[in-house]
């Protein structure tokens, strides 16, 4: 099957790093697509990629300031996209590698704000091709309406968050399935040997990696980290973090350097943000991975994902920041009981949610 790709890419630097090794990757290993790209290549199918936002810029840092560049932007963004010449170029191109790559599928990943209804519609007529919408995030709280309108389009919608796909339905999605679309790759996420120097930087009790900012999408991780400031707490983000807990900040990690940190932690922590009430993160396929014990919050999705096996938990789970408290006490003082749920986590993740397990979950979709 071909398949073409229409994305944006977040991590450019990170990608033109990885194209030094092997100049036929399409996506960063900072991306979740990258791991996509990686498994479906293996079982004999064709991709292309379609940047929809402009690949070479530097990735963009998210905070709480007024900016320039923000105040442009929103400016720009107060033009209907039908109305913006760069985005009628954009929408031009992407109909050209396709005349030009003929894709069976073409896999929307989610928060479009470029490609026209119309775009898509031309060439699912043109080619015959099948429309595919993935998305990790609400699409209440982050689509736009270029992206709404095209719904009905899609042949088949998939979420990590069970109720996204509820929302996507509503919108007009002919299918939906929660997979989810996160996952590991045991030839990346593994346990990593540090030297010494990585572990001094490193070490802590409890890491965290992610994004923190803005207040109305992460408030409740923001919270959370705030009632472990008086433990070993370790943040790195490449982003802006609120003032509570600058003192913990570390510095910022993506791709392999992300999963160096969490090796070195003895918990790692990971709540989502206030827009999933499922579950399904790609942090939490990470870490188990990675082979340490992580404290999530308590949601369907993680309890369905990571069940006890032979009745040892695969997570921690906690229910509000008095129980986090609790557990993280706990489980930093009871080291087997710690290492023993991140062993189970580990096997069970390479056993059930590989990245390679997706690929021939989606396949099964398709027909």
């Amino acid at each position: 099957m071909k398949i073409l790709f229409v994305a944006s890419l977040h991590h450019p630097e990170a990608l033109r790093a990885a194209r030094e090794k092997d100049n036929s990757i399409l996506f960063p290993p900072s991306m979740a697509q990258h791991f996509w790209e990686k498994a479906l290549k293996k079982r004999g199918h064709t991709l292309d990629v379609f940047w929809r936002n402009n690949p070479g810029a530097t990735t963009e840092r998210h905070s709480t300031a007024i900016t320039p560049a923000k105040l442009a932007k929103a400016a720009i963004n107060r033009i209907p996209p039908q109305l913006n010449p760069e985005i009628r170029a954009r929408n031009a191109r992407l109909i050209a590698q396709a005349r030009e790559f003929r894709p069976d599928l073409l896999w929307m990943v989610g928060d479009n704000t470029v490609i026209y209804l119309e775009t898509l519609a031309a060439l699912k007529a043109e080619l015959g091709c099948k429309l595919l919408y993935v998305t990790g995030t609400s699409p209440i709280v982050f689509s736009r309406a270029i992206d709404r309108a095209a719904m009905p389009l899609y042949d088949l919608a998939l979420v990590n968050d069970y109720y996204h796909g509820i929302q996507l339905l509503e919108l007009g999605a002919k299918r939906m399935e929660c997979l989810p679309l996160s996952g590991c790759d045991p030839d990346f996420h593994h346990p990593y040997m540090l030297t010494d120097e990585e572990r001094t930087a490193y070490a802590c009790d409890i890491a965290f990696v992610g994004t923190l900012v803005p207040s109305h999408l992460y408030s409740r991780r923001v919270r959370a980290l705030e009632a472990l400031r008086d433990f070993d707490l370790g943040i790195w983000s490449v982003h802006e973090v609120p003032s509570s807990l600058r003192s913990f900040v570390r510095g910022k990690a993506l791709g392999e350097e992300m999963l160096r940190i969490i090796s070195a932690a003895k918990l790692c922590f990971n709540t989502h943000g206030n827009f999933v009430f499922y579950g399904g993160n790609i942090r939490l396929f990470e870490v188990a991975g990675a082979g340490i014990c992580q404290i999530s919050d308590d949601l369907p999705g993680v309890r369905k994902w990571f069940p006890e096996i032979d009745g040892t938990p695969t997570i921690v789970n906690y229910t509000d920041e008095d129980d986090l408290r609790a557990k993280v006490r706990h489980y930093l003082a009871h080291d087997a009981e710690r290492v023993a749920i991140a062993q189970a986590a580990q096997a069970h993740v390479y056993a059930e949610h590989t990245y390679d397990r997706r690929a021939e979950q989606f396949e099964a979709l398709l027909r």
